[in-house]
C-alpha cells in the first residue's frame, strides 16, 4: 500500500453537457461554472480552493483560473502530458498527490471542452506524426482499430464482449435523463445496423463529442470527515504505460500489443497490478466501473488488462449484458451511460459517475457499492486510473 491511500477524498463534483457545437458560452465559463458548482456541492468557498488539475492540453491554467475565481492563494497548477484522455485519471491523482505532500489543501481536477473554441478531437494531431500519417492513419479511430481488430484475431476474445458493453451503456442511459441517449434504446439489431466505422468499429462503437465541463473537488480525508459529506476517497491512483507500448508499439513483446497500455510489459507488472497493489485491494474485490470507451474495443481491453474480466474467448462468457447492468450484474460498468450514450467531456464525467456510486447517488445505483473504479483514455501512449472507495474500505 502508499502513503496515497485514503488520505484524499472527493468532496464535491460538478459535469454538464450539450450536444457538440452548441454551448452557451466558451469553455473557459463552463470551467469557471463546473468548479462553482463543485464548491457548492463541497459547501467550500471558491477562493479556498489553492490547485488545479488538469490534461489533453487547453488553455485553462490555473493562474488564469485564480484570477477569474478570485481565490486567496495558488498553490499548484499541472498538466498532465500526452495522451489526451488516457490522462483523465491521473489529473485526479497528481491533485490527490498535491493534498498528500502538503503542497496544496483544496485541489479541483477539471476538463472543459467546446468545439467552438478547441475545435472537434476526430484528428488528434498532437498524437499523429510522420509514423502514422503517410500510412492513412489520422484518427484515434485507426489507432484503436488495428488494435481491437488485434485482440479479436489473435487473443479470441469475441466480438460480443464490445457488442454488449455497449448495450449495457444504453440500457443505463434509460434511465439517465441528462444522457444524449436518453429516450434511445438500442438493442442487438440496431447495434449491428449501425454504419460501419473503421473495422471493426460500428457507429454505436465510438463514443460522442460534447460541449460541457467536468469538475471535482479533492481535500485531505480529515478535512472531508469534517465536512460531514459522505465522501469517495481515492484508495489509489495510477499513470503510465509499459516501455516501448508508446502510441507505436516500439517493444519488441508483441503480447503488449492487444493491451490497452495497462497490462504488463516485457520488464514490469504493469500499471494496473500497481493500482492493486497501492490500493490493497483485489480485482474481484471492485463493485462498479467505469471504463474510458473511447471506442469499445479498448474498453474491454481496458477491463481484461485490470484482471476484472478473463482475456481470449473467456471475455464473450463474461460480458454479457447481464453481467454488466446495474444494479444486480456481476460488474456494472458505465452506469450512466458512459461516453457512448451519456456523453463525452473527454471521459472526465465518468469520474464523476464513480464518485457518485460511492454516494449512493447515481440514477443505477449499485446496491452496497463499497468500491469504484475509474479508468481513463486506453491504447494512448499515456493510461491512468483511480479507485475510489467509502470509508469503510480504509
Amino acid at each position: 500500500m502508499s502513503a496515497l491511500r485514503g488520505a484524499t477524498a472527493v468532496v464535491g463534483v460538478a459535469e454538464f453537457h450539450y450536444p457538440r457545437g452548441t454551448a452557451p458560452v466558451g469553455e473557459r465559463a463552463m470551467v469557471l461554472r463546473a468548479i462553482l458548482e463543485a464548491c457548492a456541492d463541497a459547501g467550500i468557498s471558491p477562493r479556498e480552493v489553492d490547485g488545479f488539475c488538469s490534461y489533453a492540453g487547453g488553455d485553462n491554467s490555473g493562474p488564469v483560473l485564480a484570477s477569474e475565481l478570485g481565490i486567496d492563494e495558488l498553490r499548484w497548477s499541472s498538466m498532465v502530458w500526452g495522451g489526451g484522455g488516457g490522462g483523465a485519471a491521473a489529473a485526479i491523482n497528481a491533485a490527490a498527490a498535491a493534498i498528500v505532500s502538503g503542497q496544496a489543501e483544496c485541489v479541483v481536477a477539471f476538463r472543459g471542452m467546446s468545439q467552438a473554441d478547441s475545435g472537434r478531437l476526430g484528428y488528434a494531431k498532437y498524437y499523429f506524426d510522420n509514423h502514422y500519417l503517410p500510412h492513412g492513419a489520422a484518427t484515434p479511430a485507426h489507432v484503436c482499430a488495428l488494435r481491437t481488430q488485434r485482440l479479436l484475431e489473435h487473443d479470441g476474445v469475441p466480438a460480443s464482449a464490445m457488442r454488449n458493453l455497449v448495450l449495457a451503456a444504453y440500457a443505463h442511459a434509460q434511465q439517465n435523463p441528462s444522457a444524449a441517449a436518453y429516450g434511445k434504446p438500442l438493442d442487438e439489431a440496431g447495434y449491428l445496423a449501425g454504419a460501419p466505422i473503421v473495422e471493426p468499429f460500428r457507429l454505436y462503437d465510438c463514443s460522442r463529442e460534447n460541449d460541457g465541463a467536468v469538475a471535482l473537488l479533492l481535500v485531505s480525508a480529515e478535512r472531508a470527515k469534517r465536512l460531514g459529506t459522505r465522501a469517495a476517497h481515492v484508495l489509489a491512483g495510477v499513470q503510465g504505460a509499459p516501455g516501448g507500448y508508446s502510441a507505436r508499439n516500439d517493444s519488441e513483446d508483441a503480447s503488449i500489443y492487444t493491451s490497452a497500455g495497462f497490462g504488463p510489459g516485457p520488464r514490469t507488472a504493469g500499471v494496473a497490478a500497481r493500482l492493486w497493489k497501492q490500493a490493497g485491494v483485489a480485482p474481484s474485490e471492485v463493485d462498479v466501473v467505469q471504463v474510458y470507451e473511447n471506442f469499445s474495443g479498448p474498453a474491454v481491453a481496458s477491463l481484461i488488462d485490470h484482471g476484472l474480466c478473463p482475456p481470449g474467448p473467456g471475455a464473450g462468457e463474461f460480458m454479457t449484458v447481464e453481467n454488466l447492468t446495474a444494479p444486480a450484474g456481476r460488474l456494472p460498468v458505465n452506469t450512466a451511460g458512459g461516453n457512448v450514450a451519456d456523453s463525452f467531456v473527454n471521459g472526465m464525467g465518468l469520474a464523476v459517475e464513480a464518485v457518485r456510486q460511492i454516494r449512493g447517488e447515481s440514477v443505477n445505483q449499485v446496491t452496497g457499492a463499497e468500491t469504484s473504479l475509474f479508468i481513463g483514455g486506453p491504447m494512448a501512449p499515456l493510461v491512468s486510473s483511480v479507485l475510489f472507495g467509502s470509508a469503510s474500505t480504509l
